[in-house]
């Protein structure tokens, strides 16, 4: 595990629990990039909903990464994301330093956390 990755991860959950007041996980952090991914705002969301939002964000998040490429919107303004290669054969943990990772470059480019300011 990357020190400085989990670092600088932690100090993202820390703005979050300020601005959404409350801890928010990993799974939070992704359903809420779904949920901006998908600009609709707040809504009640069904199971299956919250599932596709997940996925979404997965696709956003990776997509940088050369792994899925924006493919456009359905009939419901839904994004879609065409899989451009598959994802490496990791473990739980190496998956979720892979995620954080990619959280982090998303937030930076969406101008919500500068990575670079956290230092180990």
């Amino acid at each position: 595990m990357d020190y400085a990755i989990e670092m600088k991860f932690q100090a993202l959950k820390k703005k979050m629990a300020i601005d959404f007041d409350g801890d928010v996980d990993i799974q939070g952090i992704l359903f809420l990039i779904g949920v901006q991914e998908l600009g609709k705002g707040y809504a009640i969301y069904t199971k299956k909903e919250k599932t596709e939002l997940l996925h979404v964000a997965v696709c956003a998040v990776l997509e940088p990464y050369g792994y899925y490429r924006f493919d456009g919107r359905d009939a419901d303004d839904w994004p879609h994301f065409e899989t451009l290669k598959a994802l490496p054969n990791l473990d739980h943990q190496e998956q979720q330093h892979l995620l954080k990772e990619a959280i982090l470059e998303y937030f930076k480019t969406e101008g919500y956390f500068e990575s670079d300011e956290i230092k180990p």
